[in-house]
């Protein structure tokens, strides 16, 4: 069962019963992890529970497909529903979800979290075909989104928001909702100190200026626009603040993605600028938007796929060649970089 955009919310707060299992898929990973574990909690509140919340990783239902129908059907031994998360998933475990759906009874809440799964993912079409299953998409957060997840969160605190300070402040952020709310908790925590109730322009600058605009999106605009001087600045700051270059090597490929899918919407017949106005997830305006349409014009589709094969290359190398994660991460970029500024200077 698809769930539809309209109906996530309310189905994380109170999903149906019949439900077995539930595959979080999409290209923003804090989404999923954030609403993996709402989802977890609306069955058991205390994801520490040790009788009640079992985590698997995906790779391991590989040697063991009967064991997602196992914990289905295994009884708490302090009594209440379990939940059962499995995480990071891929294609790996889908024969367990098989197994699953086969399963002649049980009780407890699978919650699979899946990663960017493309719409031929065994995986996701599972989750998508069977009625004791449900996919749920996250997709990175437009400006729209953004807005409300600003606005939202200064009213849980009682604070709200002028109109300049949240244009400012939805252009700094990036598409991640992990990493957005991350950024606009430490907003509202420095704001609650000084005791007056408007987050200003002034405010969001003193605690965003730095941190937010020098990041892994940093990184991407450097590595796509071409230029080395920034991307070296960029990439030195975020590993010096302990990024994690694997979390970066995917965001890469989330943003070629994006860029792949809209230029081949192109390439087939449309007009790129169809093709933008019909994509997911990007915001209205700003430089966020600017950037993208930069980079979609600037990257035909054909380099486009190779820099896609690059970016899988660097992402293998990082799981098994035991080189310095950070090292294949740089080189990586510093790749993709000379590439659009060798393109640049051909045209």
């Amino acid at each position: 069962m698809k769930i539809e955009a309209r109906q996530v919310e309310a189905f994380i707060k109170k999903p149906n019963a019949a439900i077995r299992g539930v595959v979080i898929h999409g290209n923003d990973d804090g989404l999923i992890a954030e609403r993996a574990a709402a989802l977890a909690r609306s069955v058991c509140e205390d994801l520490k529970d040790p009788f009640r919340v079992v985590d698997i990783a995906g790779d391991a239902l590989k040697g063991d497909p009967a064991r997602l129908a196992d914990e289905f059907g295994a009884l708490s031994l302090m009594g209440g529903r379990r939940v059962i998360r499995v995480r990071p998933a891929g294609e790996e475990t889908a024969p367990a979800l098989r197994n699953l759906v086969e399963a002649p009874a049980g009780d407890a809440l699978i919650v699979i979290e899946g990663g960017n799964l493309g719409p031929r993912s065994a995986l996701r079409l599972l989750a998508e075909s069977e009625d004791t299953l449900a996919a749920l998409p996250c997709y990175l957060d437009s400006s729209a989104a953004l807005e409300g997840l600003v606005e939202s969160a200064a009213r849980g605190r009682g604070l709200a928001v002028e109109a300049d300070a949240l244009d400012w402040i939805v252009d700094r952020l990036g598409g991640d909702r992990g990493q957005s709310r991350s950024e606009i908790d430490k907003l509202l925590l420095y704001k609650e100190g000084d005791g007056t109730k408007a987050v200003t322009l002034d405010d969001a600058l003193a605690v965003l200026g730095d941190t937010a605009a020098i990041g892994i999106d940093d990184v991407i605009a450097a590595t796509f626009d071409g230029n080395l001087p920034a991307l070296d600045r960029a990439l030195d700051r975020v590993f010096a603040e302990g990024g994690n270059a694997v979390q970066l090597v995917r965001a890469l490929q989330r943003h070629a993605d994006q860029l792949h899918l809209v230029a081949g919407h192109a390439a087939a017949g449309g007009s790129l600028e169809a093709a933008l106005f019909k994509a997911r997830g990007l915001p209205r305006g700003g430089p966020v938007r600017q950037r993208f349409e930069r980079h979609v014009r600037s990257w035909p589709l054909a380099r486009l796929g190779a820099a896609l094969q690059a970016i899988l290359g660097a992402e293998r190398d990082c799981k098994t060649t035991g080189y310095p994660d950070d090292v294949i991460a740089r080189r990586l970029c510093l790749a993709l970089a000379s590439s659009a500024r060798s393109a640049r200077a051909a045209r």
